[in-house]
């Protein structure tokens, strides 16, 4: 009988499977790092962890497969239990997460879906993942039509794309290469290798939108995405990122010109990105305001608004700066920090801090800092000054972290990466 290893060398040899075509492009073949499957222990979910493994196996990578335990149904433990199972039977590494604490009374759908992608996230990233594979298929996608055309908001299912929680996902990309299969393939090949797997049976309570616009979709013909190459569109949009000037505060400069010159739909994705980056908060504004300001933006008159937490003024020039005036809506909160710890603060910088220190914004402390620093802050945009962290330590010495330089922190802008992130220029796994 062959062995588990060889049953997947075979099964990665079938060069019908699509999902190949895509890993290959937006996986790394030399990167050291795990690759992270999001493992709910369904079919689809197993189909994509079975053609990440075979795929790894080539190249001499890892797997975790992760899995969340939402605590919602009696028979979720035993789900856990299977999921678990499956991957050991892969020889596959298991992470078991679980949503712990109360559930919301309304928006639970929702609320679990938050819950889910957070866990991974941050369970992925600490386990040194950079990118997770998906098993969206294209009945998703057909289901994702559905509900849009009912006047659900529903984000789109891209074969590579950014995660869609911040700051917990900062650094991990979701790869689906199974966006080119069906539902009823993927459950038919698998069935045919004597597989199992879950059915959640809240998939066909037809209460649910999803699950109404389920049904529909499996009777309809789908159009599959070729993952392994990218669209028009986010080529575009990283054309257009690529002229994008982030500064050391995490403020952002566009040419108006470039803005004029492009189709106004990129241009809206690019103003919908910058502002949310600048700004620092966890998702985009999408909608008419966005629209609004994109096209007042390809116009010519000077403009001041603000969007997504960030301070947006346009003469020859665009700039997206961190709205100081969100300290007043909750925004900007102080981040406590002990010594070693970690933290995001506001969505924009990480930091380290080697010694007790509570992160806030610069406004209002800005008497605190020594000379060097004053001088330094003064070659900075006044616009971007206001929304600066500065760490207050213990002996109430206040530091800028970007224009002090020493042993009692390290610092990292997020605001570059994650742009770059949200606008397609990092297309594939880095190597490292």
């Amino acid at each position: 009988m062959a062995s588990a290893a060889q049953r997947r060398a075979d099964w990665a040899r079938d060069e019908d499977i699509a999902a190949f075509a895509v890993l290959d492009r937006r996986l790394s073949a030399v990167s050291t790092a795990p690759i992270g499957v999001a493992f709910s222990g369904g079919g689809d979910s197993l189909m994509a962890l079975k053609a990440t493994k075979a795929w790894a196996d080539r190249h001499g990578r890892s797997v975790i497969a992760l899995h969340v335990d939402h605590r919602l149904q009696s028979a979720s433990a035993g789900w856990a239990s299977a999921a678990r199972q499956a991957a050991d039977r892969l020889e596959v590494r298991f992470l078991a997460l679980s949503w712990d604490g109360a559930k919301p009374s309304t928006g639970l759908a929702a609320a679990a879906r938050e819950a889910r992608h957070r866990l991974i996230a941050d369970a992925a990233r600490r386990a040194g993942v950079r990118a997770l594979v998906i098993g969206h298929t294209a009945d998703d996608q057909i289901e994702a039509e559905l509900m849009r055309a009912a006047g659900h908001r529903m984000g789109d299912l891209r074969a590579w794309s950014p995660s869609p929680v911040w700051p917990e996902g900062r650094g991990l990309f979701h790869v689906r290469p199974l966006l080119g299969l069906r539902r009823t393939d993927i459950r038919e090949r698998l069935a045919a290798e004597g597989e199992t797997w879950i059915d959640d049976p809240m998939n066909q309570d037809l209460r649910s939108p999803r699950a109404r616009a389920r049904l529909d979709a499996a009777l309809m013909d789908a159009a599959p995405i070729d993952g392994a190459r990218p669209s028009a569109d986010d080529a575009g949009l990283s054309q257009l990122a690529a002229n994008a000037l982030v500064g050391e505060g995490g403020d952002i400069h566009i040419d108006r010109k470039v803005l004029r010159a492009a189709p106004r739909a990129l241009v809206r994705r690019l103003v919908g990105a910058a502002a949310v980056c600048a700004g620092g908060q966890a998702r985009p504004t999408r909608g008419d305001r966005l629209d609004a300001l994109a096209d007042r933006l390809c116009g010519g008159e000077p403009i001041a608004a603000t969007l997504s937490g960030a301070k947006v003024l346009a003469s020859s020039e665009v700039v997206f700066a961190r709205d100081a005036g969100e300290a007043a809506r909750g925004g900007l909160a102080p981040l406590d920090l002990g010594a070693g710890q970690t933290g995001v603060w506001d969505g924009r910088f990480e930091i380290t801090a080697h010694e007790p220190a509570i992160v806030t914004r610069l406004a209002g402390n800005a008497a605190g800092l020594d000379s060097r620093q004053t001088a330094q802050l003064k070659t900075l945009p006044a616009s971007v000054r206001p929304g600066l962290p500065v760490m207050v330590a213990s002996d109430g010495q206040r530091l800028c972290p970007i224009l002090a330089k020493g042993e009692r922190f390290e610092v990292r802008l997020l605001v570059a990466e994650r742009l770059a992130a949200a606008c397609g220029v990092i297309s594939k796994e880095p190597a490292t």
